[in-house]
């Protein structure tokens, strides 16, 4: 069975085509619970995103910030296994119809097999697979496998990232670009910054890909503010958070569908 980047493509191109960014949302598989994070990812999509990553949490991350580590936690001692995530791309992409990524740090997969891998994201509808800690020049094997099950494979570049060495990375990935907007780990910020902006345009200059920018947008208001320069916003911390300050499960999901709700207005000019 092959995956679903061309339906990853099409949302973007799609939005594209509406004048708007898209809404890209993240959670973790396996959070509060594997059920319940399902759950939280259709509430998402309910609320008014196109895209949402899963992330397969991981006790040692490099990228992610405070809120995320303790949704990760909750996640691993509730015993979340790499089989509970690809349950969670099989549902919240059949329930949808929409396009779901996995993101991933790279031991999992090099402990699990890529091959075994990329075929049963792909057999659970998966569009592709971000990847931050992947060297672009360690990525044959997985790009390889990625390109023959129809998966896409989404490298992220930074603002510390020189002109040669995006050109490098974005001549490899597939999908889109993930920019993340500032150096440091995940989280909201008070301001996405020029910076993000400026990635923005360095890396456009040397893909078609479309450029999604990620870190920090946490509002409304941001959201509009990267949507001004970027094909797609990629939002993450905003939404665990709301799940962890949630009373009970209800409230959490009510609260994530409020949260795209609100972001979507943001991507399409509508505040």
């Amino acid at each position: 069975m092959s995956g679903n980047i061309q339906l990853l493509s099409d949302a973007l191109a799609g939005a594209k085509a509406e004048g708007r960014s898209a809404l890209i949302a993240y959670l973790p598989a396996g959070f509060p619970t594997v059920d319940g994070g399902i759950e939280a990812i259709k509430a998402v999509f309910d609320g008014g995103a196109d895209i949402v990553e899963v992330g397969l949490p991981h006790s040692d991350p490099v990228l992610d910030g405070p809120v995320i580590q303790t949704a990760d936690d909750i996640a691993l001692r509730g015993g979340v296994k790499i089989a509970d995530v690809m349950r969670t791309v099989r549902e919240a992409q059949e329930a949808t119809g929409k396009p779901v990524l996995v993101m991933t740090y790279w031991n999992p997969i090099d402990r699990y097999g890529v091959e075994r891998f990329t075929a049963e994201l792909a057999e659970a509808g998966g569009a592709g697979c971000i990847l931050p800690d992947l060297p672009v020049q360690e990525s044959a094997l997985w790009r390889e496998h990625a390109e023959k099950h129809g998966l896409a494979t989404v490298f992220v570049v930074a603002p510390s990232s020189k002109d040669a060495r995006l050109t490098e990375i974005t001549a490899a990935g597939s999908g889109f670009v993930y920019a993340a907007s500032l150096m440091g780990v995940t989280g909201t910020r008070a301001s996405v910054g020029a910076q993000a902006q400026d990635l923005v345009r360095r890396t456009k200059a040397t893909t078609e890909l479309p450029v999604c920018v990620g870190l920090g947008v946490s509002s409304a208001e941001q959201a509009a503010e990267v949507a001004g320069f970027a094909d797609g916003v990629i939002v993450g911390s905003a939404f665990v958070k709301r799940i962890l300050d949630a009373p009970d499960e209800a409230a959490g999901l009510e609260a994530v569908r409020a949260l795209a709700a609100d972001l979507a207005k943001g991507v399409r000019g509508a505040l």
